[in-house]
């Protein structure tokens, strides 16, 4: 059994004049132990919300999510924070996410306290070990978040999911608000942690070359819903589905062999219009208004999963047309 499992998931909030805001539209997915999966898309798709919504830091309308066979979508009270306790976040802002008022020290303290995670002269020796861990020299317990870098708050940010001994970590953007090198720095720190500790991380981003480098698996998610979903190898390889297309040919340093060609020299795919509202409601596939290969299969009915190859899922319905037109390109 999967550690996380989701199905059909859906989470909806009270838009503009209380029009349903569909965030997260019957998303299914899986985390195995010990595995990074990655979940991408462009800003306002709903990775962040379904994340959040793992956790239960956001209300779920319906479906399921299990957690090491728990369904974990009802607990309440002791049993929540017990299921808590093995799941953490690491946020995308790291200096929004520390109290400003708490030293390092107590802000790590803290999460052991609510865990009821040992005495106090255990809990600083735990403290210390966390700030060693991640690279921080133990001695900065005694310092305030605004006395540190974006990086070293982000390593504290870390340290904090840590502190519990979680098995999975969703990472919200964990590298989005920090410098090139420092990037490299806290990708290498999370693979490191990842070996370590057994660790499977939900990778929340939009940087397809963070992906590529840490993600086993990836997940593509557009207005709410999953477009593809592979190894990481067959998406960035074998890609299926036209905005995942789309996605790759933005990021100049992927390599994209399956994108269309022009004279033999890859080019931009650009999409057309601006993406929907989130309030909208899209028949059929909410990618056909932007997808030059859209056919009228693609605007009405519910969209099946076509298999590509094993492991290789694309919600497009086109897709036996879409490969034999790109392998000829």
């Amino acid at each position: 059994m999967s550690l996380l499992h989701i199905t059909d998931l859906h989470v909806i909030y009270k838009g503009a004049q209380h029009h349903p805001v569909h965030a997260v539209n019957g998303v299914s997915l899986t985390v195995e132990r010990g595995e990074t999966v990655g979940l991408v898309g462009e800003s306002g798709c709903g990775k962040s919300t379904l994340g959040l919504s793992v956790l239960r830091l956001t209300p779920i309308r319906s479906g399921r999510v299990l957690f090491d066979s728990e369904d974990v979508t009802t607990l309440k009270g002791v049993r929540l924070l017990r299921y808590r306790r093995h799941a953490q976040m690491i946020f995308q802002d790291p200096f929004g996410s520390l109290n400003p008022r708490l030293s390092v020290g107590s802000a790590l303290d803290e999460a052991l306290k609510i865990h009821h995670l040992g005495d106090a002269r255990q809990r600083r020796a735990r403290v210390a070990d966390l700030l060693k861990t991640v690279g921080l020299d133990p001695d900065f317990a005694a310092r305030y978040p605004h006395e540190f870098s974006g990086g070293q708050r982000q390593r504290i940010g870390i340290a904090r999911a840590l502190a519990v001994k979680p098995s999975l970590i969703i990472a919200d953007e964990p590298v989005s608000a920090l410098d090139v090198s420092v990037q490299a720095q806290i990708m290498n720190l999370l693979q490191d942690l990842r070996k370590e500790n057994n660790l499977a991380y939900l990778l929340i981003a939009h940087d397809l070359a963070v992906v590529r480098t840490l993600c086993d698996r990836v997940y593509v998610m557009y207005l709410g819903r999953i477009m593809e979903s592979g190894t990481a190898a067959q998406l960035f390889e074998s890609t299926a589905h036209p905005y995942t297309q789309a996605l790759l040919s933005a990021v100049p340093d992927v390599e994209r062999g399956l994108k269309q060609r022009q004279g033999g020299v890859t080019r931009r795919i650009v999409l057309k219009g601006d993406p929907p509202s989130v309030m909208s409601r899209i028949e059929g596939c909410p990618f056909h208004p932007r997808c030059s290969y859209a056919a009228e299969c693609c605007r009405a009915g519910t969209i099946a999963p076509v298999e590509v190859e094993p492991g290789h899922i694309s919600w497009c319905q086109r897709v036996p047309d879409l490969m034999a037109r790109l392998k000829s390109s």
